[in-house]
């Protein structure tokens, strides 16, 4: 179905301008008509362009979802929660895949029918867990945990974020400053160097080699690079071999693959447990939770311990024999079976490995600076020592 930017005025006489999904004019006109929307005039635009807007972030589930919990629980009904977010969200495109949804309630389908027609904005979890929420009559509860989870998640992306950003400025700033120095600085005091016809010390050699070799061969330097990203990129995203390997290289990373694991798991016992707890079966839960581990090699873990969990073994032995989750973790398992509260257990899971990300990612905001300050300093250092030390031994020939 394309995609129409319309413009249009509201009741208060003011316009509006967004972004709806129509089959022609027509059927636009008659959707903003059911907005409480006088259509003006209106376009096809191309999906995924460059000005279709902003995306659907967290940040919006989460408002969604809020709002949604607390209209629900005060007894508005569905249709009128969803017109008042429609009316009062200032995203265009959210605006427009809520008017889609009251129109597919309109005709008859229910709440999570009509998110599960846009799965780039309500995945398969979240639809699972509306539709149990349905089920059973805890919609507002299971918003309410959905919203919870969502700010854990927005919280692990800020702390991730955190981490990766600033050495990733220092190190750009970094090889920046040492590519101008190849290219620009070295040549000019090799030049130097050479007339004075002394010879240099074997650090100083190897330096002016190695700028000789970048100003001579960098188009291809470049090309070698961009090509290994593409080649690389293209296998990853086509091969599962490659794909497989790639995500099993990010687990064993130095400092950041343990982290990467811990959120994986983090986000997967929160999920487990928001759909055991809405009454979603084991099997069809961890099924479920598959899709967001985003890392082939845990998806695979967690598909092995689904299959081991319906030949008979229970959740803690199951976990236990893939290796996912450390003694302790398979010890609080083990208590919510025995008890009967495994939703319970599987919180105070998320609960131990958000508090352990937390802290995994604090140590590794204190050492990462420190050692990338350091390899990176001993880099300069040594650019300064090959140029500096025939610059000295020149003004202390020259002096006497």
């Amino acid at each position: 179905m394309p995609v129409f930017a319309y413009k249009a005025m509201n009741a208060g006489g003011r316009t509006v301008r967004g972004e709806l999904d129509a089959i022609n004019l027509v059927d636009l006109e008659m959707r903003l008509k059911r907005m409480d929307l006088d259509f003006i005039n209106g376009r096809t635009i191309k999906r995924g362009g460059v000005f279709q807007g902003a995306p659907i972030g967290r940040r919006d589930l989460i408002n969604l979802c809020f709002h949604m919990e607390q209209l629900t629980r005060s007894g508005v009904p569905i249709l009128d929660a969803l017109s008042d977010l429609r009316d009062s969200t200032e995203q265009p495109r959210l605006r427009g895949i809520i008017a889609s949804v009251i129109e597919s309630i309109e005709g008859g389908r229910t709440l999570s029918q009509a998110m599960s027609e846009h799965p780039k904005v309500f995945d398969t979890v979240f639809c699972s867990l509306i539709r149990a929420g349905e089920s059973t009559g805890n919609l507002p509860d299971v918003l309410l945990n959905i919203s919870e989870s969502l700010k854990r998640e927005d919280e692990l992306s800020a702390h991730t974020k955190k981490l990766v950003i600033y050495p990733a400025i220092v190190t750009v700033l970094i090889l920046a400053a040492l590519g101008v120095s190849m290219v620009f600085v070295v040549p000019e005091l090799a030049k130097l160097f050479q007339s004075f016809g002394r010879q240099l010390p074997l650090h100083t050699r190897i330096l002016i080699a190695i700028s000789n070799f970048v100003i001579r061969f960098w188009p291809w330097i470049l090309l070698t690079l961009a090509s290994a990203v593409i080649l690389i990129v293209a296998a990853v995203s086509t091969q599962p071999a490659a794909s497989y390997k790639f995500d099993e290289l990010k687990l064993k990373l130095p400092l950041f693959g343990s982290i990467l694991r811990k959120i994986i798991l983090a986000r997967f016992a929160s999920t487990f447990a928001m759909m055991y707890s809405s009454g979603i079966g084991i099997i069809d839960a961890i099924r479920a939770s598959e899709d967001i581990a985003g890392n082939a090699v845990l998806r695979e873990g967690l598909h092995r311990v689904g299959n081991l969990i319906s030949e008979g073994q229970n959740v803690s032995t199951a976990f236990q024999n893939t290796g996912l989750f450390p003694p302790l973790v398979v010890r609080m398992l083990r208590v919510g079976e025995n008890t009967g509260a495994l939703d319970k257990a599987m919180m105070n899971v998320t609960y131990f490995y958000n508090r352990d990300v937390r802290e995994s990612i604090e140590q590794a905001y204190a050492v990462a600076p420190s050692a990338l300050t350091v390899v990176l300093g001993g880099l300069l250092l040594f650019v300064m020592l090959s140029v500096l030390g025939p610059v000295y031994d020149i003004i202390t020939t020259m002096k006497t």
